[in-house]
């Protein structure tokens, strides 16, 4: 597998993009658009690589200078993966055939585009040193009111036992269900360029697709790399009654597991009663072919959901559903699948409540569990005390059931962080999080507390 040249790739990438949004812009104005800033982290974890016995504690110090470019006002958090107190969409969850969320485009073209480099150092492990990477590009351009075309890259390189979600709309205390056990470095390139074109209020027809690289020093993981397709359709036939139809096409390569081909199928049928609430139903169909000696499957999902506006600041969704999934040559497995999403909006503070069951696809990680049982419960709160203090409380319980190997993983987190703006070139970030997993292999639990400071320098 090809190596991943993400950084060399990057200048030609940005000055591909870059024309479309500063053709007419002045040498002055795309200075003004160049944010330098430099960030110091200091870290504690008294179980760096998540062992059951031989824990081994640590100091981790990080410089991490960095640079983005937006042409767009910048509202978010400069470093990237650092917590933001922000409101959080109800219900959100990843499910098969979603279709990933662009990013907003206030303006016909632009370029957001953010890199950060990590010189890690330990204290008492020195052969975990490392130099580290994240960064994100977002870049889109509008060829007329009806079609644009967009670009997101993500890309990060690093030694964490537990991978963050990256996902376009993924929140920093949202995390892969893999887990590394131990500080290997890793890295991973996500492109996904988007076309959309908009021939109604609300109709649309996309075309998406999504290269994901994951390559990994560890003699216990593999390299993996992920072709996705996805076209899809939403049409609403009057203000009440409207579908969604799309189509996905996997191609999975795999260093040492048999690869993969996926199709997936899904449509959905939405009744709105008023502009604050719907219902629909929903059908996923999921095809799964592996190279020998890999096991194929078909999975049939139907669902039947009610989203619901009580009031401008608060609204909740209900979805409720079955699966069954069928391998060749083996025991059928099915359950019932659900999601459920509250949030409440009071002033300064966000209140989001959410909880999702049933089968998950764990692929192109560090441990490719393949199809698992999966159920869990998030409940966020986010408070601004003042303009310069932001803050945020997270809890999660997620319950993994392995169907081949029996294994299963009870898995509970919880996440706090303030920021302070203590000068306008000078935050503060504390974030203290603690997670347990109670499973009944022995070998495999775990548990870890942590503490970071970041220091940020934006001049």
């Amino acid at each position: 597998m090809r190596r991943i040249a993400w950084l060399r790739a990057l200048p030609g990438i940005f000055f591909l993009l870059a024309p479309f949004s500063l053709a007419y812009a002045e040498i002055g104005d795309v200075l003004s658009k160049f944010h330098p800033y430099i960030g110091v982290k200091e870290e504690y974890s008294d179980n760096i690589n998540l062992t059951t016995t031989q824990r081994k504690e640590d100091f981790i110090t990080t410089i991490a200078p960095g640079l983005r470019f937006s042409t767009s006002p910048i509202i978010s958090s400069v470093i990237p993966g650092q917590f933001l107190a922000a409101p959080w969409r109800p219900g959100w969850i990843i499910t098969p055939g979603q279709f990933p969320l662009p990013p907003p485009a206030p303006e016909p073209s632009g370029v957001d585009l953010n890199y950060i480099l990590g010189l890690v150092s330990y204290a008492q492990n020195s052969q975990y040193n490392n130099i580290s990477h994240a960064g994100t590009l977002n870049t889109w351009y509008t060829f007329d009111p009806r079609f644009t075309l967009r670009l997101r890259d993500y890309f990060t390189r690093s030694e964490e036992p537990r991978e963050r979600e990256y996902a376009g709309e993924a929140l920093p205390d949202e995390f892969l269900i893999a887990i590394q056990r131990e500080r290997t470095v890793y890295s991973r390139n996500v492109l996904e360029p988007t076309v959309q074109y908009q021939f109604g209020p609300e109709d649309r027809i996309s075309l998406y697709y999504r290269n994901n690289i994951y390559q990994t020093q560890s003699s216990s993981s593999q390299n993996s790399q992920e072709n996705f397709i996805n076209p899809r359709l939403i049409y609403w036939f009057d203000i009440r009654n409207g579908i969604t139809l799309e189509y996905g096409l996997t191609r999975g390569e795999f260093q040492i597991s048999p690869d993969l081909w996926g199709q997936m199928g899904r449509a959905r049928y939405t009744y709105r009663f008023n502009p604050g609430t719907a219902v629909f139903g929903d059908y996923i169909f999921l095809k799964r072919d592996f190279a020998p000696p890999g096991i194929d499957y078909d999975l049939h999902n139907p669902s039947i959901g009610l989203q619901h506006a009580f009031s401008p600041t608060l609204t909740a969704v209900v979805q409720a559903g079955y699966y069954r999934m069928m391998p060749e040559g083996g025991s059928t497995n099915d359950g019932i699948t659900y999601q459920l999403g509250l949030t409440q909006i009071i002033q300064r503070t966000t209140l989001a409540f959410s909880s999702q069951g049933g089968y998950r696809e764990s692929y192109f990680n560090s441990q490719n569990l393949g199809f698992i049982r999966y159920y869990r419960l998030i409940a966020r709160v986010f408070h601004r005390f003042t303009e310069r203090t932001n803050s945020g409380l997270s809890g999660s319980y997620e319950i993994i059931e392995r169907p081949g190997s029996g294994q299963k993983d009870n898995i509970w987190r919880i996440f706090g962080n303030v920021s302070y703006l203590a000068l306008k070139w000078l935050t503060l970030s504390l974030t203290i999080s603690h997670q347990e997993n109670n499973s009944n292999l022995p070998t495999a639990e775990f548990s870890e507390s942590r503490a970071t400071l970041w220091i940020t320098v934006n001049p």
